[in-house]
């Protein structure tokens, strides 16, 4: 089994079935450092209390390891437990690897977290190293992995000098949109559409979560994304005690992954923007999915009080 070399964080919340699964992957590779996050219990949610205990209880480390915790006594929510948990970690390490109780990795993840993680240690066009492919068995170059602008978060790998750059509040949108910088980022106007409505969805708060700011970071620094050849990372959290994966026919669900095998690099560090696009056009309307239980029960609200 491969040692892993490089920190990991792990979070967690209310879910011990499938973070026992990934704890076990960590486990497996007994890293060095291993931090670990939960957010509390809601409570407005019976039994919540009890389930993100026995989360927690899922790590049981068994090997030499220097462990740190940062469990929190309440509920803070997935923009600001999760944003939180990646912040705490960069503040005590310069770089790791993340990965959240619903994405379980092959071996091989760590590897090439690892790898990267150390060859572009400083170089600044990297931003982030993705374990998960969702472009369903299509491959693009010839290499281990290509460049892509868009950033998947579902096991991954950064450096402190990113996520210094990170902001909750999207401050920065209004301005980039007013300049119409987004055309510079995806040249079809589909795409930068609904990429701005999901972000202005995302800033007033109607959609709660972390990730698009972190999307949206790494398209205002011109960042590059790494995406494997090869899909690294299984997301086994569809069900309906998911916060944004509720639907378990999503064609993205329990993805199978492969080993990846000798990593080789690209000879040409320019995005591939045509996976991008068929990544994009595989996905659902994120406004579709993520916002229907927000945007549904409201109408149904004001239909009701105009009766």
């Amino acid at each position: 089994m491969y040692q892993i070399k490089s920190p990991v964080l792990f979070t967690l919340f209310n879910r011990p079935d499938t973070a026992y699964r990934v704890f076990q992957k960590i486990r497996a590779g007994k890293p060095p450092k291993l931090y670990v996050a939960a957010d509390g219990p809601r409570r407005d949610r019976d039994g919540e209390a009890a389930l993100c205990e026995e989360a927690r209880k899922v790590i049981q480390v068994d090997w030499e390891c220097e462990v740190h915790t940062l469990y929190r006594p309440e509920n803070l929510g997935c923009k600001v437990a999760m944003s939180g948990a990646v912040k705490w970690f960069f503040e005590q390490e310069e770089e790791g690897i993340i990965l959240e109780d619903d994405c379980l990795p092959d071996e091989s993840f760590f590897t090439f977290c690892d790898t990267l993680l150390e060859k572009y240690r400083h170089d600044t066009r990297i931003a982030h190293i993705g374990g998960a492919n969702l472009c369903l068995n299509k491959k693009f170059g010839d290499a281990s992995y290509y460049f892509s602008r868009y950033t998947i978060i579902w096991g991954w790998a950064s450096w402190r000098r990113v996520w210094q750059n990170y902001d909750e509040n999207l401050l920065l949108l209004d301005g980039f949109i007013q300049e119409d910088l987004f055309k510079y980022i995806y040249k079809k106007k589909t795409v930068t559409d609904q990429l701005i409505k999901t972000l202005n969805v995302v800033k007033s708060n109607a959609l709660v979560t972390w990730d698009f700011q972190y999307v949206f970071m790494n398209f205002w620094n011109n960042s590059l994304c790494i995406v494997p050849n090869k899909n690294l990372i299984s997301n086994i959290g569809f069900d309906t005690r998911a916060t944004h994966t509720a639907d378990t026919r999503s064609k993205f669900a329990n993805l199978p992954t492969e080993p990846l095998g000798e990593i080789t690099h690209p000879k040409y560090f320019v995005p591939i923007i045509d996976a991008d696009y068929y990544l994009l056009k595989l996905e659902e309307p994120p406004l579709t999915t993520k916002l229907k239980r927000i945007i549904v029960p409201v109408v149904k609200r004001l239909i009701s009080s105009s009766h």
